[in-house]
C-alpha cells in the first residue's frame, strides 16, 4: 500500500510511518515542521528498509495538498497533523478550530476528488470529557474542558456526516489515551519542538538534570493515592493500531478506543520511571489545574474484537523505552 501520513514527523506519526515501512508499505509524509524536526526523517529512513518520501507543507495550503494527491496514487491517508495543546487552545481557540477542523476538511475534499477511499483520523480520548471511566465507544461524552477537545469532536461529527452522504469512503476514528514510550532501538522517540502539558517529557527532564522537580497537580482526588489516573499507552502499540485499522477498513465511519484498559496514577508513573532508571524523581504537590479529569481510562474491547489489536506493552515497558531513548540520544 502507498500511504500518505500527515504530521508524519511528529511523535506518533513518525513511529507509525516507520512501522508502515517495516511492514513493506510505501510512505509519503506531509508535515509543516511546526512541532517536529526534519532530523526525524533521517531517523525513520535509517531504521527502515524502505525510505519515506517527504514533502514540507501545511494541510491548510490547498495548492500543496492538491499537488501531493495528484502525484500520489494513495491507497489511504493517516491524518495526524493537528495542534494538540489543551492549554494553548484555551488561549487561542480560533487557531485550533481553523487548523484542526479546516485542515481535516481540506484533506477529506482531496480524498473525494482523487478517489482515495481510506482515511484514518487521529482523534483523542479528550472527546469523552469528564465521562465516567472506563469509557467505551458508545459512552455519552461529559463536559469537554478545552477547544482542542472540541476541535477533535467537531472533526468526528464531520467524518460521520460525510460517511452518511458518501458510502464510497471508508473512515476510521481512533481515540487514544496518553501516549508515551519510544522505539525499542532507542533511535526514535518524542521530538516535539514545543512543550505541552504531557507529564513524561517533564519526568525525563528531571531525570536528566534539566529540571529540579516535577509538579504534581493535586493529590486530593478520589483515587488510591490521591493523584489523577490515566490510561498510558505505548507509542508503538498506537502505531500498530493505525495499520491494523487501514487493513480492516470497511464502508462507513468506525470508531475505536486505543488504550490498555488500565489506569495508572501520576505517582505510579513516577515510581515506574524511578525503578527502570534507578534515579530519584523529586516532585512537589501543587494545586489542581482547572479542567483536569480525575480518572480517565478506556475499554478497548472493540478494537481487540474488530481490529485484532491489543496493547502489548505495560507501564514498565513505556518507562524503560522512554529512558532508553533519552540515554541513546544524550549518552548520560
Amino acid at each position: 500500500m502507498k500511504i500518505l501520513v500527515t504530521g508524519g514527523l511528529g511523535f506518533i506519526g513518525s513511529h507509525t510511518a516507520l512501522l508502515l515501512l517495516e511492514e513493506g508499505h510505501d510512505v509519503v509524509i506531509l508535515d509543516n515542521l511546526s512541532n517536529s524536526r526534519i532530523s526525524t526523517l533521517e531517523k525513520i529512513n535509517s531504521l527502515g528498509d524502505n525510505k519515506a518520501a517527504f514533502i514540507r507543507g501545511d494541510i491548510l495550503d490547498e495548492k500543496i495538498v492538491d499537488k501531493v494527491f495528484s502525484i500520489g496514487d494513495f491507497h489511504g491517508v493517516i491524518h495526524f497533523a493537528a495542534l494538540k495543546s489543551a492549554e494553548e487552545s484555551k488561549n487561542n481557540p480560533m487557531k485550533y478550530y481553523f487548523n484542526n477542523v479546516a485542515g481535516t476538511l481540506t484533506l477529506l475534499k482531496k480524498c473525494q476528488k482523487y478517489g482515495v477511499r481510506n482515511f484514518v483520523f487521529s482523534s483523542s480520548a479528550s472527546v469523552y470529557g469528564d465521562a465516567e471511566s472506563p469509557v467505551s465507544e458508545d459512552t455519552i461524552p461529559g463536559k469537554r474542558s478545552n477547544p482542542y477537545a472540541e476541535s477533535k469532536a467537531m472533526c468526528e461529527i464531520i467524518l460521520n456526516d460525510i460517511a452518511t452522504s458518501d458510502n464510497s469512503l471508508r473512515l476510521t476514528i481512533l481515540r487514544y489515551f496518553n501516549v508515551i514510550g519510544a522505539h525499542r532501538s532507542g533511535s526514535l522517540g518524542e521530538e516535539a519542538s514545543k512543550e505541552f502539558g504531557n507529564i513524561m517529557p517533564y519526568i525525563v527532564k528531571v531525570a536528566s538534570g534539566k529540571m529540579d522537580k516535577i509538579l504534581v497537580y493535586g493529590n486530593d482526588y478520589n483515587t488510591p493515592d490521591g493523584t489523577g489516573i490515566r490510561d498510558y499507552i505505548h507509542v508503538m502499540d498506537v502505531a500498530k493500531a493505525h495499520i491494523r485499522a487501514l487493513e480492516k477498513q470497511r464502508e462507513g465511519c468506525q470508531v475505536y478506543n486505543l488504550g490498555t484498559g488500565k489506569g495508572t496514577s501520576v505517582l505510579e508513573l513516577i515510581q515506574a520511571f524511578e525503578e527502570v532508571s534507578e534515579l530519584k524523581i523529586p516532585y512537589e504537590i501543587v494545586q489542581r489545574r482547572y479542567g483536569d479529569i480525575e480518572v480517565s481510562f478506556s475499554n478497548p474491547y472493540k478494537a481487540m474484537h474488530e481490529l485484532g489489536w491489543k496493547a502489548e506493552f505495560d507501564i514498565t515497558d513505556m518507562a524503560k523505552d522512554t529512558w532508553n531513548y533519552e540515554n541513546t540520544k544524550f549518552k548520560y
